[in-house]
């Protein structure tokens, strides 16, 4: 009998009473980080069939979040289900991943637009060839160092992801100018692209990058040995939106042609020669500090 004044306790609620697919899959598991939700499903049944359907309605996936050593098996349970991945990130997995584990996944999941594949060098060009034909709303994609990648499987990509924003082709060493050049025909949307560390890489497709990708913003030319000035100043002609340029280590690139680029406020990553530096300094404030260059 309750007493007057006297207020009845409030039932506890338990966290699985709340709403799955309207509460808790989308406004609380989101935000917690994957290696506890995987925890989580040693808890109990009910906790378990809560973070499987998490994991199918899952729209990023980054191995990183799970630990540095991801068993394969566990990756391919861990997405099985899922067919509304957006971003997949599963850079440096070398050690695991293969075609085996990657091309179901991609081949369910149609709605992918960023993927990061950095220094997955058990991959084959298959893995690429089965992205461009599952992803057609690709936007992003990292390829750096894997040198599986080849100049028909970039041709593939070309063809099926013209919607392409940024693309990473860093020691990508297979590639030459002709590939890069039917990339950039097929994929004038590109704001963000690297060939760093490719020796293969020269004036012939730089030039065309210029004309083609009108709203390039970053360009990664670090290490491409055969690139020379005639090619910048295509670049600083056509690519009038280009915000950083990196050209370190490409000896035949002189402050000649870079001048151009940096008095429109490019970044660039090598400094201003000493002597010009120097004339600058003078016109600005009116005299030429003393520097012994003598050493």
């Amino acid at each position: 009998m309750e007493l007057p004044g006297e207020t009845r306790p409030c039932p506890r609620g338990h966290l699985l009473d709340l709403p799955w697919e309207d509460i808790l899959v989308p406004h609380i598991l989101c935000h917690l980080p994957l290696r506890q939700l995987l925890s989580l499903q040693r808890v109990s049944k009910p906790f378990q069939t809560l973070i499987q359907l998490y994991l199918a309605n899952m729209r990023c996936f980054d191995s990183s979040q799970v630990g540095p050593h991801l068993p394969k098996a566990a990756f391919c349970n861990l997405l099985k289900d899922n067919e509304v991945l957006q971003h997949l990130a599963l850079q440096n997995c070398s050690d695991w991943l293969t075609d085996k584990e990657l091309l179901p996944v991609i081949g369910q999941n149609h709605h992918l637009q960023e993927i990061q594949l950095s220094s997955c060098l058990q991959l084959s060009r298959h893995a690429l060839v089965a992205i461009s034909l599952s992803c057609p709303n690709m936007r992003s994609l990292s390829l750096a160092h894997c040198e599986w990648v080849d100049s028909l499987s970039l041709r593939s990509l070309a063809d099926h992801c013209k919607g392409l924003e940024s693309l990473d082709l860093t020691a990508c060493r297979q590639l030459k100018d002709e590939a890069i050049c039917y990339l950039v025909q097929k994929c004038s949307r590109l704001k963000s692209l690297s060939l760093a560390v490719n020796a293969n890489v020269g004036d012939t497709a730089v030039e065309e990058i210029a004309k083609c990708c009108r709203e390039l913003e970053h360009l990664d030319l670090t290490g491409c040995l055969r690139v020379k000035n005639e090619s910048i100043r295509v670049l600083a002609e056509y690519c009038t939106k280009l915000r950083s340029l990196k050209v370190k280590h490409c000896h035949k690139v002189a402050e000649s042609s870079l001048s151009i680029l940096r008095g429109r406020g490019v970044e660039l990553d090598v400094e201003l020669p000493l002597q010009r530096a120097l004339v600058l300094l003078q016109d600005g404030v009116g005299f030429a500090p003393f520097i012994n260059l003598q050493i």
